[in-house]
């Protein structure tokens, strides 16, 4: 199990840089010619804030890979695995929150939002602990959290996607300047977390396989 998890990782990373910040450097470009996307696409892979992004979506896929294995061990009270699966899909979900937000705010104002909007994006931002609460009020008597974590982040990002795609079209076609940034990241954001989650997905598919090949405790190895 230990090897499958680090080919995930390593797949998912790889997916993540190679071709999300690709896209992402194709939604943001103006302009379609090969010198300015070579431009744009040097500019953000050039940025601190691309590198912690991806940082952050990879670390969050490890956890949950890590708390797909720990949690088939057949425990009678996993209170830690729920915690911690909560406390990741809760930032994962505040995310994809707040990026429905943005992309209805700039579909709306473009470039010239109002002076208040920055306070619902503050709450928006804020409400990391309220979902991980939410989410461990709801998995704590669940012997399988991480099964249910993923399936909130697909049906949350699927819900972003089709927010943020048509936001991206409008805001393409007023010609805003920053404004198919915003959309364009949440493209990427929401691409990158549906990924996500079918990851913590593929562990339990390999032991349930290799139980059935005749071999006993693969989930004794993490990640």
């Amino acid at each position: 199990m230990r090897k499958w998890g680090w080919i995930v990782t390593v797949f998912y990373g790889l997916i993540v840089l190679g071709l999300l910040v690709p896209l992402f450097a194709i939604l943001d470009s103006t302009f379609p010619p090969t010198t300015f996307f070579r431009s744009s696409l040097y500019s953000v892979y050039r940025a601190w804030t691309t590198w912690v992004s991806s940082a952050i979506v990879i670390l969050c896929q490890v956890l949950l890979l890590w708390m797909s294995v720990d949690t088939s061990r057949q425990r009678l009270k996993p209170r830690t695995p729920v915690a911690i699966t909560a406390i990741t899909a809760g930032f994962l979900f505040m995310f994809l929150v707040f990026a429905i937000a943005v992309s209805l705010m700039v579909a709306t104002w473009g470039d010239n939002p109002p002076d208040w909007f920055y306070v619902p994006l503050i709450v928006l931002a804020a409400s990391w602990i309220l979902w991980g609460i939410l989410f461990y009020r709801l998995w704590r008597d669940s012997a399988d959290p991480v099964t249910h974590a993923v399936k909130w982040l697909f049906r949350g990002s699927v819900l972003e996607l089709l927010v943020a795609l048509p936001a991206h079209v409008i805001t393409r076609r007023r010609h805003d300047c920053c404004a198919p940034t915003v959309t364009g990241f949440g493209i990427a954001a929401g691409i990158a977390i549906m990924l996500l989650s079918f990851g913590p997905s593929v562990l339990p598919l390999f032991r349930k396989r290799m139980e059935r090949n005749g071999v006993r405790n693969p989930a004794r190895q993490s990640i």
